[in-house]
C-alpha cells in the first residue's frame, strides 16, 4: 500500500521561512516523479513544485519560482519543499503527490496517482 506521509507545517510570521517533507513508502519509486500542491480555502487545488525522482529535473509555478526549493533524498525516500519569504497568501494545506512519469513530470493536479493527507500552512502577516 503507497503511503505520502507529509511533515514540517505550521503557524509562521510573513518572511519566515519552513521546510515540509514526504516521506513514500509502499512501493519502488524509481520511475516517478514527486510533487507539491496546495489548497486554500475556497479554492482549487494548485501546482507549487515537482521534481524527477533523480532530482535532475524540477518545474515551479511561476508564483512560486525563486522562494520556494524542491529537493529530493532518494536513500529516504523523502522529497523536501523549502519554502522562505513567506506571505500570507502562501496559507493553505500542502499536498503531496506522485505519479508514474517515465516520459517526463507532469504538473497537474489529475495526472497524480497518489495523495499525502496534507499539512497545513499558516502564514501571519
Amino acid at each position: 500500500q503507497v503511503q505520502l506521509v507529509e511533515s514540517g507545517g505550521g503557524l509562521v510570521q510573513a518572511g519566515d521561512s519552513l521546510r515540509l517533507s514526504c516521506t513514500a513508502s509502499g512501493r519502488t519509486f524509481s520511475s516517478y516523479a514527486m510533487g507539491w500542491f496546495r489548497q486554500a480555502p475556497g479554492k482549487e487545488r494548485e501546482f507549487v513544485a515537482a521534481i524527477s525522482w533523480s532530482g535532475r529535473s524540477t518545474y515551479y509555478a511561476d508564483s512560486m519560482e525563486g522562494r520556494f526549493t524542491i529537493s529530493i533524498d532518494n536513500a529516504k525516500n523523502t522529497v523536501y519543499l523549502q519554502m522562505n519569504s513567506l506571505k500570507p497568501e502562501d496559507t493553505a494545506v500542502y499536498y503531496c503527490a506522485a505519479h508514474y512519469a517515465p516520459w517526463g513530470v507532469a504538473v497537474t493536479t489529475t495526472s497524480q496517482k497518489y495523495w499525502g493527507q496534507g499539512t497545513q500552512v499558516t502564514v501571519s502577516s
